[in-house]
């Protein structure tokens, strides 16, 4: 295949690639032979892009491949055998085990994720170690194309909308408009507004995020100019999704509720995505300006759509390099051996349903109540127990609650308190994992988040952690590592939430922690019929 390279290095084919029929089998091969042990991954991120939050998904691959084939301009076809291939076979070793580790444990997530590494490895392994680095711009590009596994996305979700809201209520008071924020809701008096999860600022993050790096890989300009676009991006989407709230809070203030809801919620945020990236390019145009760059903003951005389908074709030359072949077959044969293997047992042992939980313990006396359907279709749990106890001889009584996932495996995992309260309209005022001592319990002592949280004058303090397979955590992350662990070892990934909130009174806030640590001394050695071990 002939090709010449230009002064400014990139290459141009000028005659017509010579098909090589065994190269594009094997490379064939190890493509399809990779559907059966990342289809559960794939599923799950279709789902995922039905989700507004990652709705820009399917085009993340389209643009990638987009900077791939232009990235290919740069690289010649090799004139002498390339022999730095293995490490990119490595590589491709290292996402299969990822993959199949996700499959073992059933959590989409890590498949999918392996996805990307496996990709990396394809092309190192195509064009060799060297050469493959340089399309490092278009497979990291990929990233955006997959949703934060639920823990951070939760996390990171109640972060951005308590950070909006309070944006968000500043903007409405400096309209004159009395206002009030308890939590992510908007009192205005006759209406109030709940920063919802749609609202948080994700479902604008993450798009213009994407749009701002591949701004910055095709922008020619200095290195100092991408990174301002670059970092630019999370700030700005907060900020006018902040400026959104704000509106729609002013409008719903003088014009009724309607202003928040249906067409014109989804068409102000419209406006506000469009506005972020005009105002990405008015700041790669400021740049421009300071630096003495007097080209149109147009010429600076490297849009050559030229000799694609040419760079395209190279595909159909690949050569049948021992590396490659073994990728293939390593593929294949982890797929196959995938494939025809048993299912896992692994099931969670049988439970009784919290329906069953005593309502008299110790003299406690409980009262159960039904989650709004909203929040019950959000929580996504399989069972739970929402109940309150009282008893004659405490001065107030205990909000219990429970939850059990017979699976967190497929995008239904345990919400943490920290990430729900601020919707109720609670703020925390402090949180900190803390040992409490059950001596007269099979419990003993063990570690649980302390939350004091706080709404107006009102106080009361929550104590809360997670439970399941015979383990309790406190830290969101050594539960999520421990089901990892037990998903691999048993195949179970099933566990709950304990929760327990009392007020705070003139008592104070010993009283308060003495009351929670009693009722939890009559109930926990009940917990395991429940949640089991």
């Amino acid at each position: 295949m002939a090709a010449t390279v230009e002064s400014n290095g990139r290459v141009d084919l000028l005659a017509g690639p010579v098909a090589n029929p065994a190269g594009l089998f094997w490379f064939a091969l190890t493509i399809l032979s990779t559907l059966p042990l990342f289809r559960f991954g794939l599923a799950g991120l279709a789902d995922a892009w039905s989700r507004p939050e990652f709705s820009h998904g399917p085009v993340i691959p389209v643009l990638s491949f987009y900077m791939f084939l232009r990235e290919m301009k740069t690289v010649p076809p090799a004139a002498a055998p390339v022999t730095d291939r293995w490490p990119g076979v490595a590589v491709i070793g290292l996402g299969l085990a990822i993959a199949l580790a996700g499959n073992l444990v059933a959590i989409d997530d890590v498949v999918f994720y392996a996805l990307i590494v496996w990709i990396a490895g394809l092309v190192l392994t195509s064009f060799g170690w060297k050469r493959g680095l340089i399309f490092w711009p278009s497979v990291l590009h990929l990233v955006f194309m997959l949703p934060l596994p639920q823990f951070l996305y939760w996390k990171i979700n109640a972060s951005l909308q308590l950070v909006s809201s309070g944006i968000g209520v500043w903007l409405v008071q400096g309209a004159g408009v009395p206002v009030f924020l308890e939590g992510n809701i908007i009192d205005l008096g006759v209406y109030k507004l709940q920063v919802a999860e749609a609202c948080s600022g994700l479902r604008y993050l993450f798009p213009i995020m994407s749009f701002t790096y591949v701004f910055a890989v095709l922008y020619r300009g200095p290195v100092w100019h991408k990174l301002v676009l670059l970092l630019s991006a999370i700030p700005l989407a907060v900020l006018m999704n902040s400026l959104r709230i704000g509106v729609i809070g002013i409008l719903v203030d003088r014009y009724g509720i309607a202003q928040a809801e249906g067409f014109l919620h989804v068409f102000e945020g419209w406006v506000i995505f469009l506005a972020c990236i005009a105002i990405l390019f008015l700041m790669a145009r400021i740049m421009q300006r300071l630096s003495g760059d007097r080209r149109p903003l147009g010429e600076a951005l490297e849009l050559d759509f030229s000799g694609l389908g040419a760079q395209l074709a190279r595909v159909f030359t690949i050569r049948p390099s021992p590396a490659l072949i073994a990728a293939a077959l390593m593929t294949a044969t982890l797929s196959a051996a995938w494939t025809l293997a048993p299912a896992r047992a692994g099931h969670p042992p049988e439970r009784d349903p919290f329906g069953l939980f005593p309502r008299e313990i110790a003299g406690w006396s409980g009262i159960t109540t039904a989650l709004e359907p909203r929040i019950e279709a959000a929580l996504g749990a399989d069972d739970y127990l929402a109940a309150f106890y009282s008893n004659p001889d405490e001065t107030a009584g205990v909000d219990f609650f429970l939850s059990y996932y017979r699976t967190q495996t497929e995008g239904e995992v345990i919400h943490s308190p920290e990430a729900c309260m601020p919707s109720a309209g609670w703020e925390v005022f402090s949180i900190d994992p803390v040992t409490v001592a059950l001596p007269d319990t099979h419990f003993g002592s063990f570690e649980l988040n302390r939350a004091v949280i706080q709404k107006g004058a009102e106080q009361q303090l929550v104590y809360y952690w997670f439970e399941g397979r015979g383990r309790r955590a406190a830290s969101e992350f050594v539960a999520k590592f421990a089901m990892l662990a037990d998903g691999m070892r048993a195949g179970r990934s099933d566990g709950g939430l304990v929760r327990v909130i009392t007020a705070i009174g003139e008592d104070g806030v010993a009283a308060a922690d003495a009351r929670l640590q009693r009722f939890l001394a009559a109930t926990v050695d009940r917990l395991d019929r429940f949640i089991p071990e």
